[in-house]
């Protein structure tokens, strides 16, 4: 049975989707965070053969909406993110899942992609089945999941640099660079700002995601946005 894992921050207002802003409040940026995550959390929970697991950086009691959070990770086990930066968190949160169910597979999502269904990530969890790594690129260069046949390979995450356009090619070259088969998934957009945020909420108009992005929408009196 392979490990789903999930990286997500606690959104926390100011600290998560800070590219929302303008048009976004940092309240109303992390309460978006949130319906992302909760939208992502229940994808997993829905998914056939996996085990789910959150690796966390913050805490859920600082975020908006702490109740539904808590709720929606009851019965989850929570890693702590450690680490300086993104691409050390990152591997961290591999080899602690390599410790933790040793012998498993892992596919790692993040919480920037509220689109995804359970039958997409089941699908990538069998396809990781047949080669050594999986990765989903995102639309603006980087990468929206990565799967692993064995978990400590994450270790070829910290020599890469994050947030750039470059950060999907030189994961797939870092992986490659181990000797892994590295397989392709579809490409997706994710959640950076909020032209981003539009067009994922329109892909999925019953999520919580999307009905967050129209409340902000229809309470806009800044100029020229929409």
């Amino acid at each position: 049975m392979s490990v789903l894992l999930v990286v997500a921050k606690a959104p926390v207002p100011g600290a998560v989707k800070t590219r929302l802003c303008p048009p976004a409040t940092p309240e109303q940026a992390a309460r978006i965070a949130a319906a992302a995550l909760l939208d992502t959390l229940d994808a997993v929970r829905a998914t056939p053969g996996v085990t789910p697991v959150l690796a966390l950086a913050g805490r859920i009691t600082d975020a908006v909406d702490p109740v539904g959070l808590a709720a929606a990770t009851t019965g989850w086990p929570v890693l702590a993110q450690r680490g300086a930066d993104l691409a050390a968190r990152l591997a961290h949160a591999h080899a602690d899942v390599a410790d933790a169910y040793p012998g498993r597979s892992v596919f790692q999502i993040g919480m920037d992609t509220p689109q995804l269904t359970p039958a997409r990530l089941a699908g990538a969890v069998r396809r990781l089945a047949g080669t050594d790594a999986v990765l989903g690129r995102a639309a603006d260069g980087g990468w929206w999941g990565l799967g692993l046949r064995e978990p400590r390979h994450g270790a070829a995450l910290r020599a890469v640099p994050t947030s750039t356009p470059d950060t999907g090619r030189l994961t797939w070259a870092a992986l490659a660079g181990r000797g892994l088969r590295v397989a392709p998934l579809p490409m997706l957009r994710d959640v950076d700002d909020w032209a981003d945020a539009v067009a994922v909420a329109a892909a999925v108009p019953g999520g919580r995601f999307a009905r967050e992005v129209a409340a902000l929408r229809r309470g806009l009196v800044v100029g020229g946005w929409r």
